[in-house]
């Protein structure tokens, strides 16, 4: 009828379908009437979307040294100026913009958020940009994470020393990584056997569904997103100790109780689906990442743990 259906519109999401066929809204960066630069390279304006259980990119910031620096130097960071490079135009803090979208001595702004980030750590196991980029569709598929990681040691180099940024990048990594292989992808398997068991088919509709969902889409994406902004509250504490306290003390007896309540059951299927879900669980629970937990660690491991506890300790004693 030619007009805005008003359960959709108005809205300033970032992701607009526009009456035209474009997609976007500028607005949701430079809010109307003023259309400040100024406020597109606050973090508050990022803090619209980027914040919350699944993605507290703002919270992150905001107890990261650069949001320290940034908060407590504002009026320092020249944001209305024409020309904004970190370095040259102000040197307190980097903001979300700094980072991922502005210019920097070797290159020009930029709109493309994900041409400056080697991994993507919004699914279950994170990937490098371009595997998501390619099943979206995007021709950003073609740019390796290689490229993209070194647009962003660019960014970095305006203010830190070339050991500083690799060092950052190898601890980066190291979460990453370890998440992926401990939590990530042992986690997804196991529901992919469990999620047959069910009794009941829909989404969410069992226990299980919910709390492998939150260890991995809530405090998963914490930890690896708080690694990638240097939070170390919610790398830890918000984000790899609630995985693993969820994943021991929720994850596993729950899978273990719906495997025995599938043998119980006796269908053929359940029954073999239940009794392959509880190998599984035995295979990772055994596996050396999580051994400890069956008190299965090698004397090696547990001298060396012994070892890291006791210096630590002796470091830190009064």
């Amino acid at each position: 009828n030619g007009k805005l259906d008003p359960a959709t519109y108005p809205n300033s999401g970032i992701g607009r379908l526009n009456p035209d066929g474009t997609q976007g809204s500028c607005n949701a960066c430079h809010t109307r009437h003023s259309f400040s630069v100024a406020q597109a390279r606050h973090p508050n304006t990022c803090g619209k979307c980027h914040l919350g259980p699944d993605h507290p990119q703002k919270e992150i910031y905001e107890e990261s040294k650069h949001g320290i620096n940034f908060f407590s130097n504002e009026a320092k960071m020249n944001l209305s100026s024409e020309k904004w490079i970190a370095g040259e135009d102000y040197w307190a803090a980097p903001t979300c913009a700094t980072c991922h979208m502005s210019a920097t001595k070797n290159q020009k702004v930029t709109h493309d958020i994900g041409m400056r980030i080697s991994w993507n750590n919004r699914p279950i196991v994170s990937v490098r940009p371009e595997v998501a980029d390619a099943k979206m569709g995007l021709p950003s598929a073609n740019v390796p994470w290689q490229v993209r990681r070194q647009n962003m040691k660019d960014v970095c180099s305006s203010c830190h020393n070339k050991n500083w940024v690799e060092n950052f990048y190898v601890q980066y990594d190291g979460l990453v990584n370890l998440y992926n292989n401990k939590f990530g992808k042992p986690g997804k398997e196991l529901y992919l056997l469990a999620k047959p068991l069910r009794p009941h088919k829909a989404p969410f509709s069992h226990k299980v569904d919910w709390i492998w969902f939150e260890i991995w889409h809530h405090e998963g994406r914490r930890a690896r997103h708080g690694a990638s902004m240097m939070g170390p509250d919610y790398t830890h504490w918000h984000g790899t100790y609630e995985v693993a306290q969820h994943f021991y003390a929720k994850y596993i007896p729950v899978l273990k109780k719906l495997a025995k309540e599938a043998i119980d059951s006796g269908d053929a299927a359940k029954v073999a689906g239940g009794k392959k879900l509880l190998a599984k669980i035995e295979e990772v629970l055994n596996s050396s990442d999580h051994q400890w937990i069956l008190d299965k660690m090698s004397p090696e491991e547990a001298a060396r743990r012994k070892k890291a506890r006791e210096e630590f300790l002796k470091r830190y004693k009064k």
